[in-house]
């Protein structure tokens, strides 16, 4: 039976960088793609919360993104700060949610992504 990749391992093997915008373009979404769109942000901003991510992921995005947070943090590829800020998701009625930034681990997975092109062309 083949083992499932981790999320911080389906990131670091991905063959090219996916932008933000590419990520929300997508017809179809999965846990993956919201993975994806997750670390992206990670790499854009110091910190960040799911408020953040909901203005930007379109709606039928937003059921994955607990998960693909959850999914990255047990990778070790995002922690949280220690901060908590409330939620500006109506169901939720404001409770806290966590801050949240990028751990050196996933530091160290763009800058693997980033030499892959240069060493493709060499």
């Amino acid at each position: 039976m083949t083992r499932r990749l981790t999320p911080a391992e389906r990131l670091a093997a991905a063959d090219k960088n996916t932008t933000l915008q590419q990520i929300v373009a997508a017809s179809t979404w999965d846990r993956f793609l919201v993975e994806q769109a997750v670390w992206h942000f990670g790499l854009a901003c110091d910190e960040w919360s799911a408020n953040d991510l909901r203005d930007v992921l379109p709606e039928m995005g937003h059921g994955y993104l607990g998960a693909a947070i959850n999914a990255l943090a047990r990778g070790g590829v995002i922690a949280k700060t220690g901060q908590l800020v409330p939620s500006t998701s109506g169901p939720t009625h404001g409770h806290g949610i966590y801050v949240w930034t990028l751990t050196d681990r996933g530091r160290a997975i763009a800058d693997q992504r980033r030499a892959r092109p240069a060493e493709r062309a060499a």
